[in-house]
C-alpha cells in the first residue's frame, strides 16, 4: 500500500482497530441507553456519515440505487431490509421478512422495486407498498442476476440448473442446464453475471473450476473458460480442495472479466484469450466474496482498477500491476459483501458486526454528490502534519554511540546510517542510556523540579533594582509617562502599517532623554537635599489633586479623633480650681453658653493641639440647662449661622432669620437671656400679636357669649357644650342590665 494513499473511515470502526468494542458489549450498552461512559469512550474525530447505518446482529448485502439517492441493505436478526435516504443521511424505513436473505437485486432506478432470494428457497418481490409476491424454487439459491431486455431473473443455486423467473409473464421459464453436453463435475452454480455491453451470461461453476458463457438469444452455451488449477492449487494448503469460481464481475467495455476463486485468487481475463493476463492473491487462502471494477472515466482517478474482497481483507489494485496494492483495508469484523458507489471513491461493506463500514479514499475517486463535503474535510486533514517516518527513532552521532557502548552495532540493521550519524531505535536508545548512567532518571527529575521552581519565581512581584533612593514617586511618574508615550508610538506605527521589532522600539525609547538617564539630574535622585517638599505652596499649586487628598482622612482616623474628644453630653471632667472659684448661677450660664457654641462637626487639624471643652458642674451636681434661643455675641449681634459651614442643617434652620418681627430678647452681663410675651386669648395661637405689622388671629365671636382672658367665657347655652353632664363628670350610679363579673354575683345565684 502506498504511503500517500489515505483511507478515511466515515462509518463504523476504524480499519484494523484493536480498540473497537465487541458486539456483545455494544448490544448491552445499546439496551441500557447511552451513558456518560459510552460518550466518553467515543473517539474524537470520528465521522458518522450515515446515521443508524447498522443492523441488530449482522448485515448480509448492501447496494445503492441507480439514481444515487438511496441505499438498501439486508441483515439479521430479525431478518429485515433497511433503506437509507442518502440525501438526508439517515434511515428511511425498515421492513421485516420471514427468512434470512441470501442476495437481492434492485429492479427500478429507485428503491421501490426489488427481488430477494431467501434462505428458505423462496424468491420474494417487493414494491413500494411492501411485500408483493412470493414463489419457491426447487433448490437452495446462491445468487441472483437480472436480464433487463427479457425481464428474466436468473437464480444460481445448488445443482446443475440455473432457474429463470420471468417477471413480465409471471412464471418460470425453462432453466439453463449447466451439465448439458459433455460437461461433468458440476456440483452447483456459485455466481451469475450479465454483461452490460452485450448481455452475455456468465456463470461460475462449483466443482470443476470453470466459467460458462451463455447467449440469452439462443439460450445456449457459447463457451467454457477453464481456470488454471495447476497454478491456483499449487499451494500445500489447497491441494485437497476443489477449485471453484465464487465471484464474477464484467467491465462495461464488454471484453474484460474479473473472476474470484475459492483459493483466494482474482484472475483478470480478456474474453478473446483463455489465459489470464493478471492474477492477484489475497494472501489468506479464503474464497473471494466480491469483485468489482472501478469505473467512471476521466473523473475517477482509479478508473481501470479492481477491488477484490474475501472475508478478511479488501484490496484495491491496478489491473496492469497486480503485484502491488493501491490500498488495502482490513476491517475489525468479517466481510460479507462489498459495494463501491459508482463514480466515486466511497466503499460500503456489509459485515458480521452491528455497524456497517464505509470508507472514503480521495485518490480513488471524488466524494458522491450527496456527501460532497467529505472532500473539504479530507483536505483539511491532509494539511495537518502527519506522522514522521523516523518518529520512533533517535539520531545519534558516532561519539555518542561510543559513549553508550553501542558502537559494535555499526553495520547491523539496528543502525541506519544517515549523514554524519545513525538512526537508532528509540527504545534501544533509552535502554542503553539507562545502562550507561543509572542515575539519569534522578537527574532528569531534579532538572524538571528546578525548571518549575524557576518558572514560578519569575511570576513573583519584585522591587525594581534601579529604583532611586530619593524622589521615588517622581521617578515612578516619569517611567509611567515614558511607557505611555511608548505605547502611543507603537499604536501610531501599527496604524501606518509599519511593523517594528519590540527591541528596536525599546532602544529608541531608552535613547530618548529624560530625567532618569540624564547625568545632569543625577543628584536629583541621590542627594536628599533635592527631595521634593510636599508641604510647600508651590507643590500644592502644581499638584492640586494631591493637595486635596492630603487633608482628607480615612474612616479609621476619624473614629480615633472622635474617641479622643470629650463628648458634649456634660460627662467630661473639669478642673477643681475652676469649680471652687465659680458660683452656682454663673456655672449654669457658662455651661449653657459653651454647649450652645460647641459644634460637633468641627474638625481640628492633626498637627494642632486638642483642647477638650470643660462642662463644669457645681457641687450640687446639676446638669446644664439648654435654652433654645438665638445666641448673641459679646458685641450684641446675632450669631451668623450661615457663615459657619460646619453647622448642621437643623442648626442653620433654627438660627435662620424669620420674616416675622424679632421677639424682644434681653441679655444680662453674665450671658443669661430673658424673653417676654403676651398670652394669647385662644389655645393654639402661638403668634405674637404685640407688633403693629403683625395681624393677630382673633377668635370667632358668638352672639350672647362674653369671653374673658385665659379661655374663659360666659353666656354659652348648655346644648352648645360638647358632651352631656354625664360625660363631663363621669358615671354617678351603677350600671344595670348587664352581667357582672364579680364573684359575689355568682354566689347569690
Amino acid at each position: 500500500m502506498s504511503e500517500s494513499v489515505k483511507v478515511y473511515t466515515v462509518n463504523g470502526a476504524a480499519t484494523g482497530s484493536a480498540s473497537s468494542l465487541p458486539d456483545w458489549l455494544i448490544r448491552k450498552r445499546a439496551a441500557k441507553g447511552k451513558g456518560k461512559r459510552s460518550v466518553r469512550e467515543h473517539v474524537e474525530g470520528t465521522i458518522d456519515l450515515i446515521q443508524h447505518f447498522e443492523f441488530p446482529e449482522a448485515s448480509v448485502r448492501i447496494r445503492t440505487t441507480r439514481d444515487g439517492h438511496h441505499a438498501i441493505a439486508t441483515g439479521v436478526y430479525k431478518p429485515q431490509m433497511r433503506v437509507w435516504d442518502l440525501d438526508q443521511l439517515s434511515m428511511k424505513f425498515e421492513r421485516h421478512s420471514d427468512a434470512e436473505n441470501v442476495d437481492f437485486l434492485i429492479l427500478s432506478d429507485d428503491w421501490t422495486k426489488s427481488v430477494h432470494l431467501q434462505t428458505d428457497r423462496t424468491v420474494e418481490v417487493h414494491t413500494q407498498g411492501g411485500f408483493h409476491y412470493r414463489t419457491r424454487i426447487p433448490r437452495f439459491g446462491r445468487g441472483l442476476a437480472y436480464h433487463f431486455p427479457s425481464c428474466d431473473v436468473l437464480v444460481a443455486a445448488t445443482g446443475h440448473e440455473v432457474y429463470r423467473l420471468n417477471l413480465a409473464q409471471g412464471r418460470f421459464m425453462v432453466p439453463l442446464d449447466m451439465a448439458s453436453g459433455d460437461v461433468e463435475g458440476v456440483e452447483g452454480v456459485h455466481a451469475a453475471n450479465v454483461n452490460p455491453a452485450h448481455q452475455l451470461f456468465a456463470f461460475g461453476m462449483e466443482g470443476n473450476g470453470t466459467v460458462q458463457f451463455w447467449d440469452p438469444r439462443a439460450r445456449a452455451r457459447v463457451g467454457i473458460l477453464d481456470l488454471p488449477g495447476s497454478v491456483l492449487l499449487s499451494g500445500a494448503a489447497n491441494k485437497m480442495n476443489s477449485l471453484s469460481a465464487t465471484a464474477i464481475a464484467s467491465r462495461s467495455d464488454g471484453l474484460s472479466y474479473a473472476i474470484g476463486t475459492s483459493t483466494g485468487h482474482t484472475l483478470l481475463y480478456d474474453i478473446r484469450s483463455p489465459r489470464p493476463y493478471a492474477i492477484k492473491d489475497q494472501g489468506y487462502g479464503l474464497p473471494v466474496k466480491c469483485v468489482e471494477w472501478v469505473e467512471g472515466g476521466s473523473r475517477v482517478a482509479g478508473d481501470g482498477m479492481v477491488i477484490s474482497a474475501d472475508k478478511k481483507v479488501v484490496k484495491i489494485w491496478d489491473r496492469n500491476s497486480a503485484t502491488t496494492n493501491f490500498a488495502s483495508i482490513t476491517p475489525s469484523t468479517d466481510i460479507n459483501h462489498l459495494h463501491q458507489v459508482p463514480g466515486s471513491g466511497l466503499l460500503m461493506l456489509a459485515n458480521e458486526g452491528i455497524q456497517m463500514n464505509a470508507y472514503y479514499i480521495p485518490q480513488l475517486g471524488p466524494a458522491p454528490r450527496w456527501c460532497s463535503f467529505l472532500d473539504n474535510i479530507t483536505e483539511e486533514m491532509e494539511d495537518q502534519t502527519g506522522r514522521s517516518m523516523y518518529e520512533d527513532y533517535k539520531f545519534v552521532e558516532r561519539t555518542e554511540l561510543a559513549r553508550l557502548g553501542l558502537d559494535h552495532l555499526v553495520g547491523t540493521p539496528a543502525l541506519k546510517p544517515y549523514m554524519h550519524g545513525y538512526f537508532l531505535s528509540l527504545k534501544l536508545y533509552d535502554a542503553a542510556r539507562v545502562i550507561a548512567n543509572p542515575f539519569i532518571h534522578e537527574e532528569h527529575r531534579e532538572r524538571v523540579i528546578k525548571d518549575r521552581i524557576d518558572k514560578l519565581s519569575e511570576t513573583r512581584i519584585r522591587a525594581r533594582k534601579d529604583a532611586p533612593k530619593v524622589n521615588k514617586a517622581l521617578a515612578e511618574k516619569i517611567r509611567r509617562d515614558q511607557e505611555r508615550e511608548l505605547k502611543k508610538d507603537e499604536r501610531r506605527k501599527k496604524q501606518k502599517g509599519k511593523e517594528i521589532a519590540t527591541d528596536e522600539v525599546e532602544g529608541e525609547a531608552s535613547a530618548k532623554p529624560n530625567l532618569l538617564n540624564d547625568d545632569r539630574f543625577k543628584a536629583l535622585f541621590e542627594d536628599p537635599e533635592y527631595e521634593v517638599d510636599k508641604t510647600t505652596r508651590e507643590y500644592n499649586l502644581l499638584n492640586p489633586s494631591a493637595a486635596a487628598m492630603k487633608g482628607r482622612r480615612t474612616a479609621v482616623e476619624e473614629e480615633e479623633d472622635e474617641s479622643d474628644k470629650v463628648s458634649s453630653d456634660g460627662l467630661g471632667e473639669s478642673n477643681s480650681d475652676e469649680e471652687e472659684g465659680e458660683s452656682e448661677g454663673t456655672t449654669d450660664s457658662s455651661d449653657a453658653g459653651d454647649l450652645d457654641q460647641f459644634n460637633p462637626r468641627a474638625r481640628q487639624a492633626s498637627t494642632s493641639k486638642r483642647t477638650p471643652l470643660s462642662s463644669n458642674r457645681d457641687a450640687s451636681g446639676r446638669q446644664p440647662r439648654l435654652v433654645s434661643l438665638q445666641a448673641l455675641t459679646e458685641a450684641g449681634t446675632a450669631f451668623n449661622a450661615r457663615a459657619d459651614k460646619n453647622m448642621s442643617f437643623d442648626e442653620r434652620r433654627k438660627f435662620a432669620p424669620s420674616s416675622k418681627a424679632k421677639r424682644p430678647i434681653d441679655q444680662d452681663g453674665d450671658g443669661a437671656m430673658e424673653m417676654s410675651w403676651i398670652p394669647s386669648t385662644t389655645a393654639g395661637d402661638d403668634d405674637y400679636s404685640g407688633d403693629e405689622n403683625t395681624k393677630s388671629r382673633k377668635p370667632k365671636k358668638v352672639k350672647g357669649v362674653e369671653t374673658f382672658g385665659a379661655g374663659m367665657e360666659k353666656g354659652r347655652k348648655p346644648a352648645e357644650l360638647e358632651g352631656d353632664e354625664a360625660s363631663r363628670s363621669g358615671r354617678t350610679k351603677r350600671r344595670s342590665g348587664v352581667r357582672s363579673g364579680s364573684r359575689n354575683v355568682f354566689r347569690r345565684l
